[in-house]
């Protein structure tokens, strides 16, 4: 039977059009899911607005989402999440399997929230004792809980790019600077945010995935600065304290995401 061009042409526009329809969406259509703690949901942009995991339609993942037309764009991402969270908690939102899913994960492992208080609160020697009980902590635990989140990132969306980023470091180090840790406090929490990201960094590199480093991106802009910074300090409400700004997430955060991603 001869088969014409333009009878072939139909053909084919019906088979397309069919095959989007079974997935259940375009199929140049790409899917990114947002995985992790508060630096993934973008606290600190924002008061509260009565969700409990305090997502933000400024945080880096929905920036992100935004500047890409036609991109399926779901959240999951809560404020205090550890990575045992993650996995229990949010990799059932990795269906159907994403193109893309970008994680930040492992701080309030290590204790964040707890560390920060007592560096507020407890002066020089308590933040020190605080930072170096987090850093065995990520050293002898941290690896093991990030080789399981990611384990379980890559076998619910074997196909996905995975991106993971790291944290800045909080602080600038001038001599002085009102309503911060002292000196030597902040040099302890920028040491600890240094080994957390190479810990993450190794995690992420034997999982395979994309590890993106954003400290040089925030250099320069930590609380302290003397140009604006791009994290706050002591806010309110306090859950947005040691947060990046909007600046922090749209300057910082958006093109480490984007440049990892191409």
């Amino acid at each position: 039977m001869r088969v014409t061009s333009s009878v072939l042409a139909v053909a084919i526009a019906t088979v397309t059009a069919l095959t989007g329809m079974a997935c259940g969406r375009p199929s140049n259509s790409g899917v990114y899911v947002a995985l992790g703690d508060s630096y993934s949901a973008g606290v600190g942009t924002q008061l509260s607005n009565g969700d409990v995991c305090q997502r933000s339609p400024a945080s880096f993942p929905a920036l992100w989402a935004s500047g890409h037309a036609g991109t399926e764009f779901t959240s999951v991402a809560c404020t205090g999440a550890t990575a045992t969270d993650v996995i229990s908690k949010q990799i059932g939102a990795l269906v159907p399997a994403p193109t893309l899913v970008s994680v930040t994960a492992g701080g309030d492992d290590a204790g964040f929230s707890d560390v920060m208080t007592t560096c507020v609160l407890q002066g020089t020697e308590g933040c020190q004792a605080a930072v170096e009980k987090a850093e065995i902590f990520i050293s002898q635990s941290l690896p093991a809980r990030l080789a399981d989140l990611y384990s379980a990132i890559r076998a619910a969306a074997p196909a996905a790019k995975v991106v993971v980023l790291g944290y800045p470091r909080l602080f600038e180090l001038a001599e002085s600077c009102a309503s911060a840790p002292s000196r030597d406090s902040r040099v302890a929490l920028n040491r600890g945010a240094d080994a957390l990201d190479e810990a993450t960094a190794e995690a992420a590199g034997r999982a395979g995935f994309t590890f993106v480093d954003v400290r040089e991106r925030f250099a320069g802009h930590g609380i302290c600065a003397t140009d604006a910074p791009w994290i706050q300090g002591i806010a309110n409400p306090l859950s947005n304290s040691f947060h990046p700004l909007a600046a922090g997430y749209a300057q910082g955060y958006l093109p480490a995401l984007d440049g990892a991603v191409g």
